[in-house]
């Protein structure tokens, strides 16, 4: 099987799969793992560590230092990009998902400011709860911690039409790529909405999220529904990768192996290396990933693999 560009012309085998790690995220708080990069320092080695251990992109938050809070200005970000593009040649994708409470203007000006790569891109808005895991972590150590977990009980993750094509046209004469985060169907029909209005073009790099109270579950047929509906609406204009939420990581990562897709991991997505045993570092879910996928026969992606796959710009022509 291979993935094709819009003149009909051959890119690359897709027997190379692309591992993305998310070494922070916005979702869980500093009292929740103590391995959770806070710092820009903290932050840039976990981003390296994961490159080793051999993912091809990293997906990057942006946290104040003092309380781990997440943050959204380029200053937070321009702390820690310089450093990973010094230590390692991964691909690097800003986040423009943000945080809770953050507007559209704030969420995307990292991505606007420093052309990255990549960048990800909520595609429809949702009920985006986390309040259930203060069922298992009651102690927190700072005081913003517990509210902004309890606030998605009433909180609407905002991804309006509006929202999603302000992102898209700020970022039309970058040359960055999406990775197009679909937690429902309904998102993968926004998406095919944007590209028939030109808005975006293949090859679309589809990230389908599993296991988000408000968004698609984790069932086997979940994850086969998301990618029959994307095979459907797409054809060979996309590549797909999987992202399991917390427990049901690995066993997702390994269905979407075993189905020809790519895989996101990161304790952005899950603080868990096990049942009951918090992951230590980005790297060791990275290198379970791994493990999954070259026990499948198949082969990790390297960066330039992974730029050629998904027919990225090149880490030269970023602003950092």
């Amino acid at each position: 099987m291979s993935l094709y560009n819009q003149e009909g012309k051959r890119v690359a085998s897709s027997d190379k799969v692309i591992i993305t790690c998310a070494v922070t995220g916005a979702i869980h708080t500093p009292s929740m793992s103590p391995h959770l990069p806070v710092t820009p320092e903290e932050i840039a080695d976990a981003a390296v560590g994961a490159a080793e251990a051999g993912a091809a992109i990293i997906h990057l938050h942006a946290r104040d230092p003092e309380n781990g809070m997440p943050v959204q200005t380029p200053e937070s970000f321009g702390r820690f990009l310089p450093i990973i593009k010094q230590r390692s040649d991964c691909v690097v994708n800003l986040t423009t998902g943000g945080g809770i409470g953050m507007t559209v203007e704030e969420r995307a000006r990292p991505t606007a400011v420093f052309k990255p790569e990549v960048a990800s891109l909520n595609m429809g808005s949702m009920n985006f709860a986390t309040f259930p895991m203060l069922n298992r972590f009651k102690e927190f150590k700072h005081a913003w911690e517990r509210p902004y977990t309890e606030k998605t009980k009433d909180n609407i993750f905002k991804n309006s039409f509006a929202d999603i094509e302000y992102i898209l046209k700020m970022c039309a004469g970058n040359d960055t790529r999406f990775e197009f985060e679909c937690y429902d169907t309904a998102h993968l029909y926004n998406l095919a909405y944007f590209l028939e209005q030109g808005l975006v073009k293949p090859p679309l790099f589809i990230q389908t999220v599993f296991g988000i109270l408000g968004g698609i579950g984790t069932h086997p047929e979940d994850v086969a529904h998301m990618k029959r509906t994307a095979d459907r609406l797409f054809g060979n204009q996309y590549r797909w990768s999987v992202l399991g939420a917390g427990r049901h990581q690995m066993r997702i990562a390994a269905q979407a192996a075993a189905m020809g897709g790519n895989v996101r991991v990161g304790l952005e997505d899950s603080l868990w290396d096990g049942p009951g045993k918090l992951a230590e570092s980005n790297a060791a879910q990275v290198r379970r990933a791994r493990q999954i996928i070259e026990g499948l026969g198949m082969q990790i992606a390297s960066p330039a693999e992974a730029r050629e796959i998904l027919e990225l710009k090149g880490g030269d022509r970023v602003e950092f």
